[in-house]
């Protein structure tokens, strides 16, 4: 199941979500669509980083819930625009990207396994370029 904390009504597909989120854990997520205030003093919380990002993954230890997703309702805004496709499907590709970092996906590190991933996922679901591969141009 995932538990969705939606601040700004954004259309989401609930059964997108749990599809592909089966495709790698039974556990529950919980999901939060925030703005670039919020997200960035997660960001500078968690990571020591002051400034916005457009998604951040948190992986729960010992407990039932794999963890969070927090995405900005304003990047999504702003990389749907620059990348010419909806909202929803903006949501979607930082979606996959949060969630295969909850899996244990780190394209930081792993010599492209990520990237490789999520283009198949992108593939898959007739999505727009991964997000791992629009930070590569």
């Amino acid at each position: 199941m995932i538990d969705i904390k939606n601040s700004f009504n954004l259309a989401v597909d609930e059964k997108f979500l749990n599809n592909i989120t089966k495709l790698y854990t039974t556990k529950d997520i919980e999901l939060m669509i925030t703005d670039d205030k919020t997200i960035k003093n997660l960001n500078q919380k968690y990571r020591d980083i002051n400034k916005p990002t457009d998604v951040l993954s948190f992986v729960y230890k010992d407990i039932d819930i794999l963890g969070s997703i927090v995405i900005s309702f304003d990047f999504i805004v702003e990389q749907s625009n620059e990348f010419d496709h909806s909202l929803e499907d903006e949501f979607k590709i930082l979606y996959i990207h949060g969630l295969l970092h909850l899996v244990g996906f780190d394209h930081e590190k792993d010599n492209g396994k990520q990237t490789k991933e999520e283009l198949m996922l992108i593939k898959k679901f007739k999505l727009n370029k991964s997000l791992t591969t629009r930070s590569c141009v």
